[in-house]
């Protein structure tokens, strides 16, 4: 599975949204499964995916799917 590939599951799985629904556009709260909760079930799968444990500044700023390509950067994860 490449990166890309987890990175989007991530999003399936700890928002429990379509793989469809997941894009370039995806941002927090713009569909009701990224709420608070979803959010934590997002980041949750996200470390588990790629073995990191993310600071809590980059939980509170990852809130779009470009975002978050951008701190998984930080954390040595190529999307």
């Amino acid at each position: 599975m490449t990166n890309l590939e987890k990175y989007v599951n991530a999003f399936v799985e700890g928002l429990g949204v379509e793989e469809d629904v997941v894009n370039s556009k995806l941002e927090y709260q713009s569909v009701p499964e990224w709420d608070s909760v979803g959010h934590m079930g997002l980041i949750s799968e996200l470390e588990d995916a790629f073995d990191i444990e993310m600071e809590t500044d980059d939980i509170v700023d990852f809130n779009s799917y470009n975002t978050g390509i951008k701190i998984l950067k930080k954390y040595n994860v190529e999307i």
